[in-house]
């Protein structure tokens, strides 16, 4: 018996929003919900993503006829998308939202506001209101997103999915084996299977 997959994603991803949106009924075992700083995988790899190289495009088109086939609404993409809209408070936030037991509920209305929503996580009311959605109370996700725990809290997940081979999100860790995609979920509910 493997342990618990992990799910590690970062809310700038329009891949990590998809595979979020299906991740708990495609795997048979509920995983381990890791948000990390891609940006942070990045500097490690130096391999910079396909959001910011030339015939994007391409893929962009691929994200909204996935959304649309699997019933999701339509993309809205920000404006300044990648670059823009990073935000280090939506992903702290996720880690105050995981320590309070609210990691799925908090991710997914981040997601669901930055994609489907078209709101920026680079602002902090944004990220507020997907906190309340799942009853987190904004004065609390302001203070705890700025705790030495919720900090490093980040910085090791971010650090231990670089350690584990962690180049590009979303992924899903089965025991030593790595899924990345969105279009690996179902290999990674296989090998789950097969453990």
């Amino acid at each position: 018996m493997v342990d618990q997959p992990t799910f590690y994603y970062d809310f700038n991803s329009p891949y990590s929003y998809l595979a979020a949106e299906r991740v708990n009924q495609v795997l048979p075992v509920v995983p381990e919900w890791q948000p990390i700083s891609y940006s942070h995988v990045i500097q490690h790899t130096g391999v910079p993503p396909w959001s910011v190289r030339e015939g994007r495009e391409k893929d962009m088109h691929e994200i909204e006829r996935r959304a649309k086939e699997r019933g999701l609404p339509a993309i809205r993409w920000i404006e300044g998308w990648p670059i823009e809209t990073v935000s280090l408070p939506a992903l702290r936030a996720g880690i105050f939202a995981q320590q309070a037991g609210r990691a799925v509920a908090y991710s997914l209305a981040a997601f669901r506001q930055m994609f489907a929503g078209g709101k920026s996580l680079a602002e902090v009311d944004n990220v507020l209101i997907a906190a309340a959605a799942c009853e987190l109370h904004p004065k609390a996700v302001l203070k705890g997103i700025e705790t030495n725990s919720v900090k490093d809290g980040l910085k090791a997940a971010t650090r231990r999915a670089i350690e584990l081979g962690v180049t590009g999100v979303p992924t899903v860790v089965v025991g030593d084996e790595l899924f990345w995609g969105d279009d690996r979920l179902e290999d990674a509910a296989g090998a789950l299977a097969a453990a």
